[in-house]
């Protein structure tokens, strides 16, 4: 998804158009985990970024993407890039290798 959207709309508060936005950044990942995964892989990764111009945009984390939104709205912004891109990848291990030292 790349795509500009307006943060303020007429007749509606500017907190429930980006309540607006993230939900479809929600409903857009969501469908894009649903996707089946190629062979190998076992889990999306999103690489996202955020910004008040595509030009501007800055790489977040998806968690982050939410509060981004509404840091550009607070700095002034009348419109917000978002882009978040799936793409397949291994699952990070949960578990740091254990180590054992050879006697």
């Amino acid at each position: 998804m790349k795509k500009t959207f307006p943060l303020q709309a007429p007749g509606k508060d500017d907190a429930r158009v980006r309540d607006k936005i993230r939900h479809e950044v929600n409903k857009y990942v969501r469908r894009e985990r649903n996707k089946p995964l190629p062979e190998g892989f076992t889990w999306w990764s999103f690489a996202c970024r955020v910004g008040p111009s595509a030009e501007q945009a800055t790489a977040r984390s998806l968690d982050a993407v939410a509060g981004a939104i509404d840091s550009v709205a607070q700095d002034g912004a009348t419109t917000v890039y978002i882009e978040i891109v799936a793409s397949p990848s291994q699952r990070p291990s949960s578990r740091a290798p254990r180590h054992t030292a050879d006697t």
